[in-house]
């Protein structure tokens, strides 16, 4: 077999071709900070790098997620307890208009002015909203829980409707509390209990027993709640934690794939740079221009 001057030349060119290429890949690299800089760099790679990066924006939504979880168990949890101060001061009212030794008609009437009054405070609390809607009002698309003339509730309780949030993979956080929950059913809730004592204070002071007892058991439920809120912010709190560290992981599983290392990078950089030259040098020996060269 032949080996001709042509065939020598275009060998060698080939060679310093793919020592020039893997050169220029590495100086990208360098430039970007990245190994992979396109799909073909790496398949494996730019796969994993790609449901890496899906991961990273589920946890993100789940950052939201939380977020909006806090603040509305956070203005929950400051209502119901606005709302607690408010039932004790209508317990203490209910107190002295049972004192039917010490108190008369008329200051009976006065103590009822201001129980009706509180009556109102709570039902504009119970109305508080997030983002547009009620915090009591369960799924309903309305703008108030209950009705702030007659008390009536109106929400919308569905069975199984909770208001809920993906704060994880795995885990929903519900972040509702429904109006019949912290206070109790129709007919029998605390804006129904506080207007019969505020009845009872005129037309009844006998009844008042009835109304304290009433009013005892809307402050368990109440308390209960609150209870229960807290328990759901702690837990959305170590969510929050847990999400911390998982963004954290996931930007160093990414970089493990992507970003470039750089002291090894630089220093495959000078040994394929050193390598070319010696490809360069060997070349123009191996296929330096003759007599015959310059006679054609």
């Amino acid at each position: 077999m032949r080996i001709t001057q042509k065939a020598v030349a275009l060998t060698s060119l080939q060679g310093l071709n793919r020592n020039l290429d893997t050169f220029g890949k590495l100086q990208q690299q360098l430039t970007s900070g990245r190994v992979i800089n396109a799909p073909s760099d790496s398949p494996t790679g730019t796969n994993k790098a790609m449901q890496i990066r899906s991961d990273q924006a589920s946890v993100e939504q789940f950052s939201r997620n939380l977020s909006d979880a806090d603040s509305w168990l956070s203005i929950t949890d400051s209502t119901l307890q606005n709302m607690l101060d408010v039932t004790r001061r209508v317990r203490d009212l209910t107190v002295q208009g049972a004192s039917t030794g010490t108190s008369s008609e008329a200051s009976r009437r006065a103590l009822a002015t201001e129980v009706e009054s509180l009556r109102g405070s709570l039902l504009g609390l119970a109305n508080t909203t997030i983002q547009g809607r009620p915090i009591f009002g369960g799924v309903t698309t309305g703008a108030r829980a209950y009705d702030g003339d007659t008390g009536d509730y109106l929400g919308m309780a569905v069975p199984g409707g909770d208001v809920l949030r993906r704060v994880s993979f795995t885990e929903e956080v519900r972040v509702d509390l429904t109006g019949r929950e912290a206070f109790g059913p129709a007919g029998d809730d605390l804006f129904a209990v506080v207007a019969r004592v505020a009845d009872d204070l005129i037309n009844d002071p006998a009844a008042l027993g009835q109304g304290l007892d009433d009013i005892d058991a809307a402050m368990r439920r109440m308390l209960g709640s609150v209870a229960d809120v807290g328990a759901r912010a702690a837990r959305v709190d170590r969510e929050m934690q847990i999400n911390t560290d998982l963004a954290l992981t996931l930007e160093i599983q990414l970089g493990d794939v992507e970003n470039v290392d750089l002291p090894g990078t630089m220093m495959r950089m000078q040994m394929q740079q050193v390598g070319y030259q010696a490809a360069l040098q060997a070349t123009a020996k191996a296929i330096s221009p003759t007599l015959m060269d310059y006679l054609r």
